[in-house]
């Protein structure tokens, strides 16, 4: 019509509209569908560091290790190597090389070890690090619903109390660790190995997933292909721990990497109800180890292996295996987990606490 307005017509709704429109059709599952699990854990992620700073501000720091931590690091800023004589209010430095170059960094920014407040923010960085390298592993794998992660972070009065209450260094481990996985997810393989090493090189406890990443690295590689990647990490061990060996290769090793270390009856969760002269029999130490050993293998020749195949096809190159090799999957990525779960007693309770908040 002459001199009239000419409607315009309706044009397609915008992409960002359409998610919107889902998004409010689907509220009611939002919380039960995987396809929102970024959207839920981006709003779970947000909503800790106000938890964080507020278990920082209104709740008190408990002393546990970190005076230790500063005392053992200080004897090596002193010019003391030989670690026989490096020990802190708990007792003696037992842990690698790399708990020693990381806490001293530490040692300096918190104006020797003193500023307890920093090192609270510190550690709830390292937190939130890690909540969101646990956040994609569990994103990748499109198979637990958003909800859980509620319970597995905001809901978790100890993983708060690990991280910033007791500054424990158990974080750092396992921050490194799940980069580590998802460096393996990524298929970078060489630095997901390296970045591993680091792991080891804070806490020994990281050693547990030594089985999965080795099936995982011969079902990608082979033997002679995996090979340079155990180097990688054994070079790695030795490059950190090298002032000290040079000074003390016997009490560095021991002390380090000491596989016979008594854990007190006090610190145990599963084994609580034993009587305590039976939990520290060494007997049954060996009948732990022994039972953790049997799983592995029969998880190996079981469960890691495809039907009809030998284990030993794992030792050959994927291209000449009667089989042709596919690349691991998310989910067998996470086969790397298993192995701290069969071994969870063998960690301390503090180990058992940052992974009950964090797998």
């Amino acid at each position: 019509m002459a001199g009239g307005v000419r409607k315009k017509s309706p044009g397609s709704p915008s992409p960002l509209w359409g998610k919107l429109h889902t998004l409010w059709q689907d509220k009611h599952l939002v919380l039960f569908k995987t396809e929102y699990t970024l959207l839920v854990v981006s709003v779970l992620w947000f909503l800790e560091i106000g938890i964080n700073v507020w278990v920082i501000q209104k709740v008190a720091y408990t002393e546990i290790d970190w005076k230790a931590y500063m005392d053992e690091v200080e004897g090596v800023i002193n010019g003391t190597y030989d670690y026989t004589e490096l020990k802190g209010d708990t007792g003696p430095l037992v842990y690698p090389a790399g708990f020693v170059y990381i806490f001293t960094a530490l040692y300096y920014i918190t104006s020797r070890g003193v500023n307890i407040r920093l090192a609270q923010y510190l550690f709830a960085a390292f937190y939130l690090i890690t909540l969101l390298l646990v956040f994609r592993i569990y994103n990748r794998t499109k198979k637990v619903p958003p909800y859980v992660f509620f319970f597995v972070c905001c809901a978790s009065y100890r993983i708060h109390s690990i991280f910033v209450l007791r500054l424990f260094n158990d974080p750092v481990a396992m921050m490194l660790l799940f980069a580590a996985v998802n460096l393996f997810m990524d298929g970078s393989w060489t630095l997901g190995c390296g970045i591993y090493s680091l792991a080891v090189s804070v806490k020994m406890n990281v050693l547990l997933f030594a089985p999965g990443l080795l099936f995982l690295l011969l079902s990608e590689f082979g033997l002679i292909r995996t090979i340079p990647k155990l180097s990688l990490c054994a070079g790695i061990q030795l490059l950190l721990g090298l002032p000290f060996l040079l000074e003390n290769p016997v009490g560095y090793i021991s002390r380090a990497f000491d596989l016979g270390r008594q854990f007190m009856f006090k610190w145990t969760v599963n084994w609580r109800f034993l009587p305590e002269w039976f939990f520290l029999n060494r007997y049954f130490h060996l009948l732990l180890l022994a039972a953790h050993l049997l799983t592995l293998l029969l998880f190996a020749l079981r469960r890691w292996k495809r039907p009809g195949e030998s284990i030993f096809e794992l030792l050959k190159e994927p291209s000449k295996r009667k089989t042709p090799a596919q690349k691991n999957t998310v989910d067998h990525i996470l086969l790397f987990h298993l192995n701290l779960l069969l071994s969870a007693e063998y960690c301390s309770l503090k180990d058992k606490l940052v992974l009950s908040g964090t797998r």
